[in-house]
């Protein structure tokens, strides 16, 4: 089969859904990189800048660690050479556009194709991103038209939630995703802040003292996010797969309709903003089996 099997959506996305390697086989998801540069060189991001890459130089503060959307070109690429495959239509799905300008670019590819390239805005990143493109592709998947693999994604847009802890907000303040205030809120008082994002923009959800009791917090946010429905969790880290093993694993006992649980590390465009350390939560919650 070809990346779109002929006459089915193809489903696009950027490297910041980190999704898990398999699932973008399986489901022959055109992943898109950002760009990102280490001391001044630049590379992709998975491809050629690992998370590893990435996390040592935040750690070296010396070492300047910049990102880049992916360009409109880029996405051009990919859109003419989908369509020439024999897809039908493209549906191009991307972080949020208040936290990048890779969304834009998408859109600037897309505006020549019309009506058979469609672009979504995530308004979230990491699996936040990545589970609406999994609900995309696995309606494209079932051979569903555009405008269904369309409704899939908006509504999985609206049934994900992700929180997340950094050890600091240094680098959020440093890359300018979060408020200055903000910023200064936490390094006042060395509070462990946890964020979430809402509207697509990186907020402050609340603010405590160890990072021990903000990963409890982080856990009980989930439950309740999870409530007593079917959910799919994501966990990411960077550079601390200890943290992010533990956390999973006592979600993985706790809650009663878990689908699958993934684990992840961020890669570098997100690791970047958030810094070494920390761990993000996403869940989906999945549709009530008796609305199918």
């Amino acid at each position: 089969m070809s990346p779109a099997s002929a006459g089915q959506v193809a489903i696009v996305t950027d490297s910041t859904a980190y999704l898990p390697e398999e699932l973008i086989r399986r489901y022959q998801i055109r992943v898109v990189p950002i760009h990102v540069a280490i001391g001044g060189v630049s590379g992709d991001e998975g491809s050629e800048v690992k998370p590893a890459d990435v996390a040592q130089a935040l750690r070296d503060r010396r070492t300047d660690v910049t990102t880049s959307r992916a360009t409109p070109e880029d996405f051009s690429v990919v859109y003419r050479e989908l369509l020439d495959q024999g897809a039908k239509a493209v549906v191009s799905i991307h972080m949020s556009g208040k936290l990048s300008g890779t969304v834009e670019a998408a859109e600037l590819a897309a505006a020549p194709f019309g009506a058979q390239v469609t672009v979504i805005d995530s308004t979230s990143t990491g699996m936040g991103l990545g589970f609406p493109v999994l609900a995309g592709a696995e309606a494209a998947a079932s051979k569903a038209t555009l405008a269904e693999v369309r409704e899939a994604v908006e509504r999985a847009i609206s049934r994900t939630t992700i929180y997340f802890y950094v050890d600091t907000l240094e680098f959020l303040r440093r890359g300018g995703r979060i408020g200055a205030a903000e910023a200064l809120l936490g390094t006042a008082l060395a509070v462990k802040p946890i964020l979430h994002v809402a509207d697509g923009q990186v907020v402050l959800k609340e603010k405590v003292r160890t990072a021990g009791r903000a990963l409890a917090r982080l856990e009980e946010l989930v439950l309740a996010a999870a409530a007593d429905g079917e959910v799919d969790v994501s966990v990411h880290h960077l550079d601390a797969p200890e943290r992010a093993n533990a956390l999973a694993g006592r979600l993985r006992s706790q809650l009663p309709r878990l689908g699958t649980l993934h684990t992840s590390e961020v890669g570098a465009a997100v690791g970047a903003h958030v810094g070494p350390g920390v761990i993000a939560a996403v869940v989906y919650r999945r549709e009530d089996s008796s609305h199918h």
